[in-house]
């Protein structure tokens, strides 16, 4: 397993501007809890910058609930409905807890999704940006090369019952399929399968949590490839690195409480980096 400079060797002369600026597109009225569960772990994994593109009832409690982060606010009072400004900004952009599928968020969604493929954006997908993908499979190139975090019926939603490497060669994802052992397929590598995580991470909020851990390190690793003008670490092996911290880290808060017992929240705290 791979131990990256950036989260592990920080120069004492380092800035925040060295360690990554994350997007994460999150929220939606009611749904707010998600989009608080993905940043905070966002930045526990050390990203240097956050913003959080959210809808107008979800700003309060984000800049109460995470003062640490920026926000950039939606149109919508309610759901996410337009596309975030300047994402050329932005080192990797996670979009999909707790965002919804109405219509006006599924347009917004493909008009993002549009404007990352041409920028060759690093892209983390989870959750209902997984399932409006499902609704449009005509669309899941503009995915190319992206992270996507589905768990086994957001799986069956986009690809049946298909087998999970033939669908990371064919559509060049990075698939991290969770389940008990969660496994990670790229393109053209052989599957990694992770051994960290327990049964107290069957919690709701747990995959929001993978989702803010995978943006913040999968930040760095571009923030790092800029400041050394050198190949960062794979998008394969980042994925992998971000699944074994997050069970780690559950495996941390259940050796604290009863596995019964852990929230996502536990999970977060119990972040080592």
């Amino acid at each position: 397993m791979i131990t990256p400079d950036f989260l592990f060797n920080r120069d004492p002369e380092s800035h925040k501007g060295d360690y990554g600026h994350a997007l994460l597109i999150a929220g939606s009225y009611g749904k707010m809890g998600a989009a608080i569960l993905a940043a905070r772990a966002c930045l526990r994994s050390g990203v240097g910058l956050l913003t959080v593109h959210t809808p107008r009832a979800g700003v309060n409690v984000l800049q109460t609930s995470i003062p640490e982060a920026m926000v950039s606010i939606d149109k919508d009072e309610c759901f996410f409905s337009s596309l975030p400004a300047n994402l050329e900004r932005y080192d990797a952009i996670a979009i999909g807890p707790g965002i919804g599928t109405g219509e006006a968020t599924q347009n917004a969604l493909m008009e993002t999704l549009t404007v990352c493929h041409k920028q060759n954006k690093h892209l983390v997908l989870d959750a209902d940006a997984l399932n409006i993908l499902a609704q449009h499979p005509e669309s899941l190139h503009l995915a190319l090369g992206a992270i996507i975090t589905p768990h086994v019926k957001e799986y069956e939603r986009l690809f049946a019952d298909a087998e999970p490497q033939k669908m990371a060669d064919i559509h060049n994802l990075i698939i991290v399929k969770k389940a008990h052992h969660t496994t990670i397929y790229a393109p053209n590598v052989r599957p990694v399968i992770n051994n960290t995580g327990n049964a107290g991470m069957a919690t709701a909020g747990s995959g929001d949590v993978l989702t803010g851990i995978l943006l913040g390190v999968v930040s760095q690793s571009v923030a790092y490839q800029r400041r050394h003008n050198k190949e960062s670490y794979n998008s394969m092996d980042i994925a992998a690195l971000a699944v074994r911290l997050h069970g780690k880290a559950g495996d941390i808060a259940s050796q604290r409480r009863p596995q019964a017992s852990v929230i996502a929240s536990d999970i977060i705290d119990a972040l080592l980096i």
